[in-house]
């Protein structure tokens, strides 16, 4: 066995120790893991409510519940010892409002299958994280970002929302009438309850393109980091530390109804412009990832980093850790 295959071996075993503490333990009930693979949930019982009244009826008839989004927390925040509820089937689209530009669904639907039906209807989000695979209530209640120096993140395109709090009791709030108190709701981390129902703002759709550079030095970061960073609608580095550059730059510009792509610099700040779709870890294969080069496409084809249309691996590398499901327990109030 040569030292590289030996290295490869036990940092698997490692990594293996460190984050599967409970590895010999299977509930009664096997609930399955998250998409790393790396974390087994161990609650008792795992609901999967259809509706809201449900979801009172068991919020009440229980002592403990978390709240379990799309499975994307690598550790056990999501868990609980007793009884798991599952937003999976809170992912119908109520509403599409075109005079207020506002879009209501089930706090548990994707941003994919969302972004599908508003580019359908001819409108769009602000922004996406890189994943399109999260659930909206998850992403926003622990403000998972997108990029963008004038775009904000994920919950403040929130509007309103419906929660099931800790007593089973419906609670509606709306940024218009409740001000601080809706504020103080949207990013709530899961600590108010079971988040049912969004409101999202929406706007017209738009076009975008997105160009990748390689090999940025690290000393034109630190001189000219706001310059970097606002070289785009939306901007991304991505570095693995082992060296004095970050390994690349996605720069993400949208179109905003014109007829022609923008030709890009051959460099960026001394960094180089790939010839070729990269994946943003150098020895994997980009065919799951946005188009690049330029190439241009629906904002919900641009602005996440990888493609809706495959399925997240269950093995991933810290450089695509995105979001963490939140963990909920309901016995609070708001």
């Amino acid at each position: 066995m040569d030292k590289r295959t030996f290295l490869k071996i036990t940092s698997i075993a490692v990594t293996g120790t460190m984050f599967n503490p409970p590895f010999l333990y299977r509930p009664d009930q096997e609930i399955g893991s998250n998409w790393a693979g790396n974390y087994h949930y161990k609650a008792k019982e795992l609901h999967e409510p259809g509706n809201v009244a449900d979801v009172q009826g068991l919020v009440k008839k229980s002592d403990k519940v978390s709240v379990l989004g799309s499975r994307h927390s690598f550790n056990s925040i999501a868990d609980t010892s007793q009884n798991l509820l599952s937003v999976a089937n809170f992912k119908q689209i109520g509403s599409l409002n075109s005079e207020d530009q506002t879009v209501t669904a089930g706090g548990g639907i994707k941003y994919g299958d969302l972004a599908l039906f508003l580019q359908e209807n001819g409108f769009a989000l602000h922004n996406l994280a890189s994943l399109p695979h999260i659930s909206v209530a998850g992403a926003c209640a622990t403000a998972t970002h997108g990029s963008g120096i004038t775009n904000g993140n994920l919950a403040t395109a929130i509007a309103g929302l419906q929660i099931v709090n800790g007593n089973g009791d419906i609670v509606n709030l709306s940024r218009d009438q409740d001000g601080e108190r809706f504020n103080r709701a949207v990013v709530g981390l899961g600590a108010l309850g079971m988040v049912t129902n969004v409101t999202l703002d929406v706007e017209p759709t738009y076009n975008m393109q997105q160009y990748v550079y390689q090999g940025l030095p690290l000393q034109h970061l630190e001189d000219h980091f706001n310059e970097i960073m606002s070289a785009g609608y939306s901007v991304s580095l991505f570095t693995d530390w082992k060296g004095d550059t970050v390994n690349q730059v996605w720069i993400k510009r949208r179109m905003d109804g014109k007829g022609t792509t923008d030709e890009a610099d051959s460099t960026f700040f001394d960094a180089t412009l790939a010839d070729d779709h990269l994946h943003p870890i150098a020895d994997v294969s980009a065919e799951n990832c946005t188009r690049q080069m330029g190439i241009p496409g629906p904002w919900h084809e641009r602005l996440p980093h990888f493609r809706m249309d495959f399925t997240p691996q269950r093995r991933r590398r810290a450089a695509e850790r995105i979001f963490c499901a939140p963990r909920v327990r309901l016995r609070g109030h708001i």
